[in-house]
């Protein structure tokens, strides 16, 4: 029987350090990561959650699903980062402490998109940087050096500052069939028995595959 991918180690190519699966790696209770998602930094990518996820002080969270590929430089931009703009100035006096803490209040009810989530088989290029509440969807690609400012359609190839739509890998109905067959939450087992398909297949064989696993 074929043998999936260990999605429980770190490193899945122990030659290749840069390289880390993010679920095994990743412990903040803010950040959800789903099976095989990885990311590559030559640099230190064991400190992606610090380096890689910016000002996340919470309630909102990251949300990442399976089978995602970061490139290096990927940066996510958390909600904390925001700042008052309905005043004359946009600095945040009172978290440098002394009696400019007494104004609190003032920082409270920041703008606040909500949880950032990007979907299965998604990939980022490098340097991608990814705004707060975003939400990509399942199977889309950034193009390097990209800023993320909205929300990603499924399947949709984005590049850019703000990043816009350049095209779809599919049109509406394929996608709308990509998505009912969803590869990415079957077994390991049978993601692995049927790779070359995932990879290089039709959308008619990935039904075909999706059809027999049904009876």
């Amino acid at each position: 029987m074929p043998v999936p991918a260990d999605p429980t180690v770190v490193h899945p190519m122990p030659d290749q350090p840069r390289v880390v699966l993010l679920k095994p790696l990743v412990k903040s209770p803010l950040i959800d990561v789903g099976e095989y998602s990885y990311y590559d930094d030559p640099d230190d990518p064991m400190a992606f959650e610090t380096r890689n996820v910016l000002y996340h002080y919470g309630p909102e969270k990251l949300i990442i699903g399976k089978f995602c590929a970061f490139g290096t430089g990927v940066r996510f931009i958390m909600s904390g980062a925001n700042h008052r703009m309905d005043g004359p100035s946009t600095f945040p006096f009172p978290i440098m402490g002394g009696s400019w803490a007494e104004n609190f209040d003032l920082l409270t009810g920041l703008p606040n998109r909500g949880d950032t989530v990007i979907g299965n088989d998604v990939w980022l290029g490098y340097g991608t940087t990814v705004m707060p509440g975003v939400r990509i969807g399942h199977g889309a690609i950034i193009g390097s050096g990209s800023v993320v400012t909205a929300d990603v359609p499924d399947y949709a190839i984005v590049g850019g500052n703000p990043a816009k739509v350049l095209r779809t890998r599919y049109n509406e109905q394929e996608i709308a069939r990509l998505l009912a067959i969803a590869w990415w939450d079957w077994p390991a087992e049978y993601i692995t028995k049927h790779v070359r398909v995932i990879m290089a297949g039709s959308i008619a064989e990935l039904e075909a595959i999706a059809a027999q696993a049904n009876r």
